[in-house]
């Protein structure tokens, strides 16, 4: 498919031959009619991706604080190439579009609607759309998809006057006459109300009158006697501030305006730094209004289609979506007065260069999609110097940031044959076969899987697709590199072990602290021990929000999902496996920590070590991450942090300073070495059924208060 993307490094817009996404379940696979550029919002959007870096900072600091979190949790080196990383990628445009379903995994769609669709890195200007259901309403039968490409934008200046909660008659003035602010004068006047516009663009004026202002007014303190006026001296019940800009005159002008228990109501991105007196003194009530509407940033609202009961959320986004298309419908708002360009897909560029480069007066400018053949593939062949030859022939699955930091980097220097890479969206597939050398990016994980030109499968997608994923990699007989948890239940893992058995299957999970020069030290100074372990393994994760995907229940949850790490090192370190967990976690006071992320967890292992993981979501961020204890006759061995290791024995201690790495690149080059060699993987596989299992005894302990026995599990 046919996308507009911007290239992080220079700024240059660009329309790219990208993989089509799949249909989500859920949602809805649309073929794109139009698409809407948001003027002001992705002006700013892509001019400051045209600027230099230092500029960038200076626009962005909370993206330099990001950088600093990065630099002081991973290092000047891994930070350095993140941010790198990032600049040789592709920014997704868009967030407004329309067009026809073509495939649907949802009740509320059927191939053939005709649907607006909305939501940044989702409606993007994109030949083919990949849409949940809560950001996708149907086109009435008397609105064109033209009109109806608004519909993102047109719910955002909705939002804003619901936030108003006008009446009729009321006075209410608009700060900003921009394109949000022209469909909000449409709205006001829909609602009954005597609306004012003010900007310092004066050749908005025609057609802000057009839209529905009784009175237009340059947006400056000079104005106010006449604007004031305009109410007849009471000032205005509702201020809508749609402007975009980081001064804060237009909420200064804004308090000026609103008479007493007024409303000053906040759509556009502007500073707000404010005077407490005018609030004071005039009681005024001040409202931000959050992008379309309830719902918005709510994953399980917007990914998982789980939607507001009317009786208690009137307006959700999605009903924002579907009142402003009914509006339209019904001739109460005009779209088509607005549009002042329209191009071709294919002259996207040509697009920005407008509002950019201000050549020519321009509002609405929409892109055009004509049909075109094979816009829906979802395999596409990449052009790369990179190509190599190996007995190793790589397909990778999943290319998040941790793939990106800890397994592609290896691999890549490694000498891999890298054959196909997946991801959920077009745009990252593509950037991860160009940066490391895939001949094919894709979004269509098991064909590729499937695919006969590659040997070896890598697994780094969301916790929930692990299971599938080793399944069908192991079934085509591919050896396979999963990173942790190797499924998130009993059923995926029955499964696998009848692959495994059936086809010889090689499978290795991404249980890289057993791989650590800290953990290796540990292992060889017991290496002569005869008697049981004792390990206590302390984990201060830190507090996860609960709409995480991570902590979904098809993902698992963080016990399943990391603690398994800390149980391995405990099977690496004793040599045994764990026949039995009891595990407890508290009752959080703090109602947005889920519970099980403060758990302990004992395991007993066969040949009569103890182990302990202590795991904490509430514990203070000045103490490190990771705490490891070993006892074993009468001598100690302690890991803090991977910066450090201390091992005492007969009243000696050995210190090791160490640089905090936790064995990615070891164990991604024991895997590749072993396949290359024809040997055995670096961890057997009834280990690593062992430690899956050792993680659902923890959450079963946890619902029954017992002690599993591993055996009762499978």
């Amino acid at each position: 498919m046919l996308q507009v993307v911007q290239y992080q490094k220079t700024g240059k817009v660009s329309v790219e031959e990208l993989p089509s996404p799949g249909c989500p379940e859920g949602g809805v696979l649309v073929r794109t009619d139009y698409s809407l550029i948001s003027a002001g919002t992705e002006k700013i959007s892509v001019t400051n991706t045209k600027s230099s870096l230092i500029q960038r900072a200076r626009k962005q600091p909370d993206q330099v604080k990001l950088v600093i979190d990065f630099l002081k949790r991973d290092g000047v080196i891994s930070t350095a190439k993140r941010v790198l990383s990032t600049l040789d990628s592709y920014k997704i445009l868009g967030y407004s579009a329309s067009g026809t379903v073509v495939e649907s995994r949802c009740d509320e769609f059927s191939p053939g609607d005709m649907v607006a669709c909305a939501g940044a890195g989702i409606a993007n200007h994109a030949e083919m759309l990949a849409v949940p259901k809560n950001l996708t309403a149907r086109i009435p039968s008397n609105v064109d998809s033209a009109d109806a490409a608004y519909t993102t934008v047109g719910t955002i200046a909705m939002q804003g006057v619901r936030q108003a909660d006008v009446r009729l008659g009321e006075n209410v003035a608009v700060i900003g006459l921009g394109l949000i602010g022209q469909i909000t004068v449409q709205l006001l006047k829909a609602s009954g109300c005597r609306v004012a516009g003010a900007d310092i663009d004066t050749s908005l004026f025609d057609l802000a009158k057009k839209s529905g202002c009784d009175e237009v007014f340059p947006s400056s303190f000079d104005s106010i006697d006449s604007m004031l006026a305009f109410t007849g001296g009471i000032g205005f019940d509702s201020v809508i501030i749609t402007a975009s800009t980081p001064s804060d005159q237009p909420a200064e002008l804004a308090l000026k305006l609103a008479r007493k228990k007024g409303k000053v109501i906040i759509v556009g991105a502007i500073g707000m730094n404010l005077p407490r007196s005018p609030f004071y003194e005039k009681e005024l009530d001040l409202r931000m209004s959050c992008s379309y509407g309830p719902g918005r940033y709510d994953a399980n609202y917007e990914q998982r289609g789980q939607d507001y009961p009317p009786a208690y959320v009137r307006w959700t986004e999605n009903r924002n979506m579907q009142s402003f298309l009914q509006l339209i419908s019904s001739g109460s708002i005009d779209m088509k007065m607005l549009t002042t360009h329209t191009f071709d897909i294919n002259k996207a560029p040509d697009a920005y260069g407008l509002i950019t480069d201000n050549t020519e007066p321009y509002l609405g400018i929409l892109l055009q999609y004509p049909q075109r053949e094979g816009a829906d593939k979802r395999t596409i062949n990449i052009k790369t110097e990179n190509s190599k030859t190996d007995k190793v022939k790589i397909t990778f699955v999943g290319a998040g940031s941790f793939a990106k930091s800890f397994l592609l980097p290896p691999l890549k220097s490694l000498g891999t044959e890298m054959v196909a890479v997946s991801t959920a969206t077009a745009v990252n597939a593509e950037t991860m076969a160009r940066q490391y050398g895939f001949g094919q990016a894709s979004t269509d994980s098991s064909t590729i899987i499937a695919d006969k030109n590659s040997n070896t499968v890598f697994c780094a997608t969301q916790h929930d697709t692990h299971g599938q994923y080793v399944l069908e990699a192991v079934n085509a007989g591919k050896a396979v590199f999963v990173e942790k948890p190797l499924c998130t239940n009993t059923g995926q893992l029955k499964k696998i072990n009848d692959a495994v058995e059936k086809n010889n299957g090689r499978v290795m999970v991404g249980f890289n602290r057993r791989f650590s020069k800290s953990f290796e030290l540990i292992k060889e100074f017991f290496s002569s021990r005869k008697e049981p372990m004792n390990i206590m393994y302390r984990a201060n994760a830190g507090k996860m929000p609960k709409s995480h995907w991570v902590l979904t229940p098809e993902n698992g949850g963080r016990i399943i999902g990391e603690a398994c790490h800390f149980i391995d090192c405990m099977a690496y370190l004793t040599g045994a496996k764990a026949v039995s967990v009891y595990a407890k976690a508290i009752g959080a006071v703090d109602t947005e920590i889920t519970n099980r992320d403060n758990v302990s967890i004992v395991i007993s292992f066969d040949d009569g070590s103890v182990g302990t993981v202590l795991y904490f979501a509430d514990g203070a961020s000045t103490i490190p991450k990771e705490y490891c204890e070993v006892y074993c006759e009468k001598a100690t061995a302690v890991m803090n942090n991977f910066k450090s290791v201390e091992l005492h024995r007969a009243g000696k201690i050995k210190k090791h300073s160490l640089d905090g790495r936790k064995g990615h690149d070891e164990e991604v080059k024991a895997f590749i070495e072993s396949l290359r060699q024809g040997k055995n993987l670096p961890i057997d596989y009834s280990t690593l059924q062992n430690i899956t299992l050792a993680t659902f005894a923890a959450e079963e302990s946890i619902s029954t208060g017992r002690v599993i026995n591993i055996n009762e599990l499978i």
